[in-house]
């Protein structure tokens, strides 16, 4: 079967290697986050993740990668998805609101020496955006993968110490760029968990 160029596909397609593309300019800083990551992991710190829906799903793949393994054998670094306990979050959301359910598990979690990471395509999420702000009042580093690099990461990007933003508005390819993004930090943190072992 043939393809049209200029199917709705292959303009999909198109679309997702432009982006990846515009990944390479966030290289120096993904290598620059991963030596911060992993001298805080040093130091006993822990990553804390979390995200909505489909950014709920890439900071359990950040978290899973860190505590299995990404490509080599080495030790588990201690990291933790805050958005996978449907208890806590439904309690949280049930007896203060939806916009308090990562901010008040940062707030009791998170230390000076820890990393909260969020994910959020839009950065507009307004319970990412309290969960960002907990984990800085916290002193923990705060770092936001995102997308809208024309709006600076939006009302998440205050609060957070280092933004990665996809160059898209839409948000299968900013999660897209997102997976590449995590899979680019696990393999530098990766590396320095064996240098290290």
């Amino acid at each position: 079967m043939n393809i049209d160029d200029h199917s709705p596909l292959v303009q999909h397609l198109d679309d997702h290697l432009t982006v990846i593309e515009s990944v390479r300019k966030l290289v120096p800083d993904v290598q620059a986050l991963a030596d911060e990551v992993s001298a805080r992991l040093d130091r006993g710190g822990i990553l804390y993740a979390f995200g909505n829906g489909g950014s709920a799903a890439d900071a359990q793949h950040l978290v899973g990668e860190l505590i299995g393994r990404y490509c080599r054998e080495r030790r588990p670094l201690p990291a933790v998805t805050v958005s996978t306990d449907p208890t806590v979050t439904t309690c949280i959301g049930n007896d203060y609101s939806f916009e308090d359910v990562f901010a008040r598990q940062v707030a009791a979690l998170a230390r000076p020496a820890d990393v909260v990471v969020a994910f959020t395509s839009s950065g507009r999420s307004p319970n990412v955006v309290a969960g960002l702000r907990a984990g800085q009042n916290a002193g923990a580093l705060t770092v936001l993968f995102t997308g809208q690099p024309d709006t600076g990461g939006g009302p998440a990007a205050r609060y957070a110490d280092r933004v990665l933003a996809v160059a898209s508005d839409r948000t299968a390819r900013v999660q897209e760029a997102h997976v590449l993004l995590l899979h680019l930090l696990s393999e530098h943190i990766d590396r320095w968990a064996v240098a290290t072992a």
